[in-house]
C-alpha cells in the first residue's frame, strides 16, 4: 500500500512552522501540498522544506480535496491541515487501516480516547452539531458497517479508488460530510481512530458556525 500525505493550505504559514517539522515523512511514499492562493509566505516556506506545492486550480474546499486526489501517484491519500491543532504524528496511524481494506479513515475528535477542543467547555456548539449530523446522516443512509462520529473533521484519509467511486461534487465545502454520506450509500469500508485537538494557537477559524451550517444544510437537501 503506497500512501501520499497531502497538506491543504491557505495562508497557514504559522501553522506550517509548527506542524511541518513534526511530520513523519518516512511513513509516506510522497508528500505534497495543495495551496488555495496563499499570500503570507506559506508556499515559500513549504518549498524550503522540500515539499512540492501545487496551486489549487479552482476555489473551494471540495476542489482542494479533488485536486489532492488527482495529484496523488499512490493508492491512498492522507489529508492534513497544518494549523497547529492536531498531532502531526497521528498521520502515520492511517496505514494500518488502509492495509485492512478501509476506503475512508477519519481521525476522530468525538470517540473514546479522543479530545475535542471544546471538551473543556460547558457549551459545545460545534461538537454537538457534529454529533447531531453524525446521527442524522447515519439514520438516512447507513445500512451496514461502522458509523462515522466525526463527520466534519478534515483530518482524514481515503483510497484513491474509493474517492473516485464517491465522485464528490463541487458544493464548496460539503466534502467531509459528502465522503461520509456516499461511503454509506456505496457501502465502502470505513473506520476512525482517536486524535486530540486544541484551539488554534493563532488566527480564527474560517468555518463559522452559522454560514457553514447553512451550506451543509443546502448539501443535505441536495
Amino acid at each position: 500500500m503506497r500512501i501520499s500525505l497531502c497538506l491543504l493550505v491557505w495562508n497557514e504559514l504559522e501553522g506550517c512552522k509548527i506542524d511541518v517539522p513534526l511530520l513523519p515523512r518516512e511513513a509516506f511514499e510522497e508528500i505534497y501540498a495543495i495551496d488555495g492562493d496563499s499570500s503570507d509566505g506559506t508556499v515559500s516556506y513549504l518549498e524550503s522544506q522540500n515539499i512540492p506545492v501545487y496551486p489549487q486550480p479552482e476555489k473551494g474546499l471540495n476542489e482542494a480535496y479533488i485536486y489532492a486526489a488527482e495529484k496523488s501517484t499512490c493508492d491512498a491519500v492522507v489529508v492534513f491541515l497544518p494549523k497547529g491543532t492536531t498531532p502531526p504524528d497521528d498521520t502515520r496511524k492511517f496505514r494500518v487501516f488502509f492495509e485492512s481494506d478501509c476506503d475512508l479513515v477519519v481521525a476522530s475528535r468525538n470517540i473514546k480516547g479522543a479530545r475535542n477542543e471544546e471538551d473543556s467547555r460547558v457549551f459545545r456548539p460545534r461538537k454537538w452539531g457534529v454529533c447531531f449530523l453524525s446521527l442524522l446522516v447515519a439514520s438516512l443512509w447507513r445500512r451496514e458497517g461502522y458509523r462515522i462520529r466525526d463527520v466534519l473533521h478534515g483530518f482524514k484519509g481515503f483510497t484513491v479508488e474509493g474517492f473516485r467511486r464517491v465522485n464528490p461534487s463541487n458544493h464548496e465545502l460539503s466534502i467531509d460530510l459528502e465522503l461520509t454520506v456516499r461511503s454509506y450509500r456505496l457501502r465502502l469500508k470505513r473506520a476512525e481512530f482517536p486524535t486530540t485537538e486544541i484551539a488554534r494557537p493563532f488566527g480564527v477559524t474560517r468555518f463559522k458556525i452559522l454560514p457553514t451550517g447553512y451550506k451543509l444544510l443546502k448539501y443535505l437537501l441536495y
